[in-house]
């Protein structure tokens, strides 16, 4: 197996986009008002509480866009309306060829959406691609679906700017934010979509970054009391957004030395360790022999979290030792007998290393 995982930034560049949102924050709300927890309700000439309004002002200008919303149904929910509004009823998007998150498929059968399928690891594939369909918008996913995409998003952005520069292009932003130097809408794209639950924010609410006509368009069809992200858990967001960077750039960083340390052969009985941005950024670690399953059962005794919560949420600290995700295992048969992906959460490379050497002693 090869990878091609996604360049993390550093933690100094992690500290960098830190200080950068603070900065943005002070340029929209007084010192008092960052003290409260907001407000609440449909406020009049808002139609929502001012402190999401503010809230959605510094977010957008943090990713140089024209605009941001918040909404509810986190990052699902974002990528759904974000398809609604960019596309009419039955029309054609363009995706990677490649296993397509469930989620994902859902709101495309949802909207009634035609797909058009093109390997975005091929550029010359792609461009022909573009040529010859009819094609309404397209999806790029910057995070990879199977372990071997290699492709580079701003490219795959570039080449369909170049042949439809009016085609709108919607960024599946999830596991990337924070992680990487630029977001979907800061590489050219008209939509960037995320959840912020995996961001240390609050549970179930999720933001879409970009072009102002098409998230207008969406505050006006989401106009209700009961649809409105209230003023607390928009503070909340806004907290989890300036801590995450640096959390997720020392986990990418921790990744990187177990990885290493594997494949220097510290642990008897694995064969070979692997970066991928498996969703999140995860250690992909293959054993000699079938053991996957008996490990994970190995290592939720010895510490380890068994299953994600929201992905690298504000709930998860311990690493977690988990099976390898459905796209992949979609795109490699037999893959979870003789593997698993390991997310270092919090945990340092000590800890993981132990727990994982101990769970195949076991």
């Amino acid at each position: 197996m090869e990878t091609y995982s996604l360049k993390s930034i550093t933690v100094d560049e992690a500290m960098q986009k830190q200080f950068e949102l603070i900065d943005e924050i002070t340029k929209v709300f007084k010192g008092a008002e960052i003290l409260t927890r907001g407000d609440l309700g449909v406020v009049s000439s808002y139609n929502q509480p001012i402190t999401t309004n503010k809230v959605e002002k510094v977010i957008a200008n943090f990713f140089h866009s024209e605009a941001a919303m918040l909404v509810r149904g986190a990052g699902t929910m974002a990528i759904r309306l974000a398809l609604h509004a960019s596309l009419p009823k039955n029309g054609t998007l363009m995706i990677h060829e490649a296993p397509i998150y469930k989620t994902t498929k859902t709101s495309f059968d949802m909207l009634g959406l035609n797909t058009v399928s093109a390997d975005f690891n091929n550029l010359e594939y792609l461009k022909e691609t573009i040529k010859n369909e009819t094609i309404d918008a397209a999806l790029v996913q910057l995070t990879r679906q199977k372990p071997d995409d290699s492709y580079d998003s701003e490219e795959v952005i570039n080449v369909i700017r170049k042949i439809n520069p009016k085609i709108p292009i919607i960024t599946d932003d999830n596991y990337a934010v924070m992680k990487i130097p630029k977001i979907g809408v800061e590489q050219g794209a008209t939509l960037s979509c995320f959840s912020t639950f995996k961001l240390l924010g609050p549970e179930g609410v999720g933001c879409i970054v970009g072009d102002a006509r098409t998230i207008n368009l969406l505050r006006e069809e989401n106009y209700s009391g009961g649809l409105q992200v209230q003023g607390h858990e928009a503070i909340d967001v806004l907290r989890g957004m300036i801590y995450a960077p640096v959390s997720l750039a020392i986990s990418a960083k921790v990744a990187d030395e177990v990885c290493e340390r594997l494949n220097a052969g510290e642990i008897e009985g694995v064969k070979k360790a692997f970066i991928a941005n498996a969703q999140s950024k995860v250690i992909l670690v293959t054993f000699v022999k079938p053991a996957a399953k008996e490990v994970l059962k190995q290592a939720e005794k010895l510490g380890a979290a068994p299953n994600p919560v929201g992905a690298e949420s504000q709930y998860e600290f311990v690493p977690m030792f988990y099976r390898v995700s459905n796209t992949f295992k979609e795109d490699n048969l037999n893959i979870e007998e003789n593997t698993i992906r390991i997310n270092p959460m919090r945990a340092g490379a000590d800890t993981i290393i132990r727990i994982l050497e101990n769970s195949l002693k076991k």
